[in-house]
């Protein structure tokens, strides 16, 4: 079994239990969550991070590591239904990851850092 296609089998049923797909929130956790709005799984999220970094620190500390891939699965599953709401797939976030490849993080870094610089600038002389 490809992980990609584990990932796309699971934004499919993501997408098919969206209220406006026919998703019941009184039988979905999913669809509760979606039918709540942004609010509801943006906090999953944070939740499921913190989680993840304690997760992390355990492992560091001697738990066992599946501790921390247990969390990492939530941290994905709740970012997999923020993508769903917002009409995004892991698809969209696996072509960032390959637009990415061979691009050094500080090179990368710095390169955002000075676009942001050049939109705040081109702002500041658009205000009167």
């Amino acid at each position: 079994m490809h992980s990609t296609d584990a990932l796309a089998r699971l934004a499919a049923t993501i997408e098919s239990r969206k209220p406006a797909n026919g998703g019941d929130a009184g039988t979905s956790y999913v669809a509760r969550l979606l039918a709540k709005g942004p609010d509801a799984f943006l906090k999953k999220i944070g939740e499921e991070a913190t989680e993840t970094v304690m997760a992390a620190k355990d492992v560091d500390a001697g738990a066992d590591k599946s501790k921390l891939v247990y969390e990492v699965a939530d941290l994905w599953f709740h970012s997999m239904i923020a993508l769903a709401h917002y009409g995004l797939t892991p698809a969209d976030v696996v072509a960032e990851l390959v637009r990415r490849e061979g691009t050094s993080g500080i090179e990368e870094k710095a390169l955002r850092k000075a676009e942001a610089r050049a939109q705040d600038d081109n702002r500041s002389k658009e205000s009167p």
